[in-house]
């Protein structure tokens, strides 16, 4: 991936190996990841990895999450971004455009998911020509689930995953399409 996208406060940018230690100390707290099957990181490998799967898929789909990096300070504040889904089915849905963020806990509350999603959403739509844009939520994430709702989503229906927890699933549709 060679673009990067910026909004007033933010600079979003294809994953670099240099992201790794800032994207490990998010990934390693557990309230990060109260909503995400409670499974925080215990060892950087982890996050090589998952940065060279992400730059896979930028080769295999053309887009991926990026890195998300506060313009005044340089700060790498987490990841957001647009993921093309077909590497398992989510909700009896698969080939399917994902929203999703992720942000270290000192940088919540500040603004920057909706700043950052406004963007997507606005590069999804008018640059890539995605017709729906698709999301899912812990249906107790009621931080992530109102982040959507602001930006335009939908609320569709919520579902159980395989262990019986309860997912919501969001929808946006392309108005120019």
């Amino acid at each position: 991936m060679n673009f990067s996208i910026e909004t007033e406060r933010l600079i979003l940018r294809p994953f670099e190996k240099s992201d790794a230690n800032a994207l490990f100390e998010m990934d390693c707290n557990p309230n990060v990841h109260k909503y995400l099957w409670q499974k925080p990181i215990i060892a950087i490998e982890e996050v090589y990895a998952y940065i060279e799967m992400v730059q896979k898929q930028y080769i295999e789909n053309n887009i991926g999450r990026f890195s998300t990096i506060i313009k005044e300070t340089g700060e790498l504040i987490g990841w957001t971004g647009i993921k093309f889904v077909n590497d398992h089915v989510e909700n009896g849905n698969t080939n399917f455009y994902d929203y999703g963020y992720r942000l270290n806990e000192k940088f919540w509350n500040k603004g920057y998911a909706s700043e950052a999603s406004k963007a997507w959403l606005d590069y999804g739509f008018n640059q890539m020509k995605i017709k729906e844009m698709n999301a899912y939520t812990h249906a107790n994430n009621g931080a992530s689930n109102h982040v959507l709702q602001k930006v335009g989503f939908h609320f569709i229906e919520d579902y159980p995953d395989e262990n019986g927890v309860t997912w919501k699933w969001w929808q946006l549709l392309n108005r120019a399409q």
